[in-house]
């Protein structure tokens, strides 16, 4: 809140708390290092059931009359206070589960039909972790998970500050835990560790809740400290050798965001933890933590925890790393990108309107400095440099509409559908994603594909999850599956093709059962056929990330894409003729120089030959249900289905719609060009089109098709981004022969 604050006027309207006045009323309290104001609502002391909820829902009616709320966004911890605000007419609707409340000791009885209630009104809903995303997925169709990220520098200090005086030089090893109190501890497991190990320290920092103090187990080896503030912790954390997460396993643990875990290892100290069920999922692999049940493995654990904390050199830079790809700042960013969307979404609610491209007329005459072939990503992004650096641009496609084969639009049932199949955009390059952010507001998606095998849906690329579920075993780390993988794996001398790639790192059951039906219909050739780069664009995880991509930047243009072209396009030095063949067009004086996007072997009239290329054809269907499938793309790798895969759009686009739009894809030889099929031969070929394209005086050649290389959607962004560079670099410089091939 902090973050949202900079930009936001945040309210945090906390609990009431009765009072002796015979009215209701509202304190105010701000922070000294925070725009965020606390509201406390302060309700006479007799004042109950629907009295208290009316006043609570009328102060909260002054608050935004004082400050001149009309419609404000409201964000909800609790659905608990959803009565007391539903009648707000809010810009939009957040709930922000953190935790399964409904298991917790002296839950309402109401609370799990508040919830339902909330997540009816919610425009968007996002879960302390992926245990509690998983369990509520289907309740809401645009929830997130945000697992417990960590201010690194805060708790770093506790690496290099002092120790409290109250927390003096304890005897032996020191043990601590920070936190809540209450029933999700295991206070067994505390008194079994402090018993058998007598000359260890535990300390317990926090306070206690819902449970009776009295029953805390007691020894002289038990510190308990009470309530700190998130200020001090360091200095805690500070005189610690190891951490704890003593967690008991029941309905209240379930689901519980692993929050203390990255805190802890920020700090520098290795970890403890009962098997909480996202501990596991996101830190089981991570050798700054340990994971135990039971008494006695538990305080085996701690052992194992101490001789890390002797050599933390060991283990703190992986952990430093992964740390630094979880920090508030990322999480901020997303939820806000989020938020951002969902407010947009319900401003146009029930008002879907279907793409169209923006034409843009140039003043003054011709000719035009540039006209550029193909409205895909590689033209568009070369039109709308070249125009903002001054040039006349003419841009020309032959299909009606731009974008290319991203172009989005509105079905017959408002469903906002991919034409030519699923695009995801995903990089590593912030120079690509801060360009494209000038065209768009994104929507953080995170790519998942499965694939039906067996009569199972199991992850693809194939990981950890992958190898349990299809052969019903269990692989406890990546070790473990390294192993098992590498018992597979069949050694090839010369490795030249897919099949080569895929049999030497995971043997000949895997490739037939994953790769080889798959490649023969996306191909139309054996894997053995193709070159290696085929294989090697998807690769093998021993880890239980289930992620299609692990780009630094994953998200969805929050409008589509088309709209991303239309914003890039929105200039008045470019125009935009769609439906026009640029052979069409009288090429005498209408602009000096050529950027063609096209087929290479196309503009020279295949004077060589036909390069070949694989196409696709789409059978589209809108089906009256809510959801098809899981995730969005499914892929089938058995030669006996048809198709290679299934794309749900809603997945994709984040869109809530009582209807869902899939489509079947199927491989081909012959239509729209778009994948260059990567052989050797076909490579000579293509040389000697780039040998003819070299010397032309007056076109250059870029994209996918242009420069007949398998490219990312990124990638094509990034080429047509240094291709600008240097065309610009040799107008500066004067240069005559401004042209060469794309690189």
């Amino acid at each position: 809140m902090q973050r949202f604050a900079r930009h936001r006027q945040v309210f945090y309207w906390e609990e009431h708390i009765p009072t002796d006045h015979h009215l209701p009323y509202l304190e105010f309290h701000a922070f000294d290092d925070s725009e965020v104001v606390a509201v406390r609502p302060r309700i006479p002391l007799a004042w109950h059931g629907e009295r208290l909820q009316v006043a609570l829902s009328r102060l909260l009616d002054q608050l935004l009359l004082l400050h001149r709320a009309n419609r404000p966004l409201l964000w909800f911890y609790t659905p608990i206070m959803y009565p007391v605000a539903q009648h707000i007419d809010a810009v939009a609707v957040v709930y922000d589960c953190m935790d399964e409340l409904s298991a917790f000791r002296f839950a309402p009885p109401e609370l799990r039909d508040l919830e339902a209630l909330l997540m009816r009104q919610a425009d968007v809903v996002f879960t302390g972790g992926h245990g509690l995303y998983e369990a509520k997925r289907h309740q809401h169709s645009n929830i997130h998970p945000f697992p417990s990220s960590v201010d690194v520098a805060h708790f770093n200090a506790a690496r290099t500050t002092d120790v409290p005086s109250d927390q003096p030089e304890l005897a032996g090893p020191v043990l601590g835990y920070c936190g809540v109190i209450d029933e999700r501890i295991d206070l067994a497991l505390i008194e079994k560790l402090a018993a058998g190990r007598p000359n260890w320290s535990i300390v317990l920092i926090g306070p206690v809740a819902k449970i009776d103090p009295a029953t805390l187990p007691q020894a002289k080896n038990i510190h308990y400290l009470g309530r700190k503030g998130y200020a001090e912790l360091p200095t805690y954390l500070a005189g610690w050798d190891v951490a704890l997460m003593p967690f008991a396993s029941n309905e209240a643990t379930r689901f519980i965001s692993p929050t203390k875990t990255p805190e802890y290892l920020a700090a520098g100290r290795p970890v403890v933890s009962t098997p909480v069920p996202d501990v596991v999922r996101h830190y089981g692999d991570v050798e700054g933590v340990l994971i135990a049940g039971g008494a006695d493995e538990f305080g085996k654990a701690c052992e194992r925890a101490l001789d890390l904390s002797r050599d933390r050199r060991t283990w703190l830079p992986a952990v430093d790393a992964l740390l630094a790809r979880n920090s508030w700042d990322q999480t901020f960013m997303k939820m806000s990108a989020l938020v951002d969307e969902a407010i947009a979404k319900k401003e146009e609610k029930n008002t879907a309107r279907p793409s169209r491209p923006a034409v843009f007329r140039p003043t003054g005459a011709t000719p035009y400095d540039y006209l550029i072939v193909g409205a895909g990503f590689a033209g568009s992004v070369l039109a709308e440099r070249l125009a903002a650096s001054g040039k006349r641009v003419f841009l020309c496609d032959r299909r009606p509409h731009i974008a290319g084969n991203t172009f989005d639009l509105h079905n017959e049932a408002g469903i906002l559908v991919h034409k030519y199949g699923p695009h995801i955009f995903h990089t590593n390059s912030e120079e690509i994603f801060a360009y494209l952010s000038r065209f768009t507001r994104w929507r953080p998606y995170e790519h998942r594909v499965l694939a039906a095998v067996d009569g199972k849906l199991l992850p693809i690329p194939i990981n950890r999850t992958t190898l349990s579920g299809l052969y019903g075993i269990e692989l406890k780390d990546e070790a473990a599956a390294a192993a098992f993988l590498a018992g597979r794996a069949e050694p090839v001398s010369d490795i030249r093709t897919s099949r080569d790639v895929v049999v030497s790192q995971i043997g000949t059951d895997l490739y037939r059962t994953f790769f080889e039906g798959y490649t023969r219909k996306q191909w139309g050739l054996d894997p053995s056929e193709l070159d290696k780069s085929v294989a090697a664009r998807i690769p093998t995880r021993t880890s239980t990330d289930d992620r299609y991509f692990l780009d630094t930047y994953q998200a969805m243009p929050a409008s589509g894409f088309t709209r991303l072209f239309e914003n890039m396009l929105d200039h008045d030095n470019i125009r935009v003729e769609t439906g026009v063949d640029h052979r069409d067009l009288n090429g005498e004086g209408l602009a000096h120089r050529t950027i063609y996007t096209g087929p290479i072997d196309a503009y020279f009239d295949h004077r060589f030959g036909p390069l070949p290329y694989r196409s696709l054809e789409f059978r589209h269907e809108t089906l009256n249900r809510e959801q098809f499938q899981p995730v969005a793309v499914v892929n089938y790798p058995s030669a006996d289905v048809p198709y290679t895969r299934i794309t749900e759009y809603k997945h994709l686009t984040g869109q809530s719609h009582a209807k869902s739009s899939i489509s079947y894809e199927y491989a081909c030889a012959d239509g729209e060009p778009y994948y260059p099929v990567p052989r050797l031969e076909n490579q000579k070929l293509y040389k000697q089109y780039e040998a003819l394209a070299r010397v032309q005086r007056d076109v250059i050649f870029v994209g996918r098709l242009g420069t007949y290389k398998y490219y990312n959607m990124d990638q094509v962004v990034g080429q047509a981004l240094a291709t600008f560079r240097r065309l610009e670099k040799a107008e500066t410089a004067h240069a005559e022969n401004w042209i060469a091939a794309a690189e």
